[in-house]
């Protein structure tokens, strides 16, 4: 079986964004682990309007030719890792509007998450777990949570993200758990093809 290929979403456009931090750092992490490929994904390159489809692309194509190229790039991967900055208790819009314009693509697949923010992202985080459920996606236990305290020290200078054990924990428990179900999901699914391949022979 060839790797799982997974995917490091950078959840936010913002010019003053802060997710390129924790893109890097955890992507740096995660190329150490030999067994899976890493690709940064960055939603600054695929930019979407706000959900304008007749329907969900579960039911109709889309027409809109951003939202083709990211659904073509969604299924590229065998699993996600996204970041999360927490907004008013919630995920970015830009991040759930980038989830509303695939569908079948998510399928099947893990989501990990590096949340940011108010304590640590969690709020955000636990809202992205649910719309990854309604995706079809397996939405791991493990997460890295960025506390308020550890980003200030990170984004005035003082510490870099790699100075915390803790963190560098999460991260490696967030790997190990989006590896083990990339794997094991990729397993299920391509025994579905083969499956499906027999019923139509």
């Amino acid at each position: 079986m060839s790797k799982p290929k997974i995917a490091l979403v950078v959840g936010s456009t913002r010019a003053a964004r802060f997710a390129d931090t924790p893109v890097e750092w955890i992507a740096k992490i995660a190329k150490s682990h030999g067994d899976i490929e890493v690709e940064i994904v960055d939603l600054r390159d695929f930019p979407l309007p706000f959900f304008d489809e007749v329907a969900s692309s579960a039911w109709v194509p889309s027409q809109n030719e951003v939202a083709q190229r990211w659904q073509k790039k969604v299924a590229e991967f065998d699993g996600y890792i996204f970041t999360a900055a927490e907004y008013n208790h919630g995920p970015t819009a830009v991040l759930k509007n980038a989830l509303d314009y695939a569908a079948k693509e998510w399928n099947k697949k893990p989501a990990g998450f590096v949340g940011y923010g108010g304590v640590g992202g969690a709020r955000a985080v636990e809202q992205l777990r649910m719309h990854a459920v309604e995706l079809q996606m397996a939405p791991t236990k493990a997460a890295v949570h960025i506390v308020w305290a550890d980003f200030l020290a990170v984004r005035q200078g003082e510490k870099k993200l790699s100075d915390f054990d803790h963190l560098n924990q999460s991260a490696n428990g967030l790997i190990e758990e989006i590896t083990w179900w990339a794997k094991a999901l990729k397993i299920a699914r391509e025994a579905d093809v083969l499956n499906e391949e027999a019923k139509a022979a």
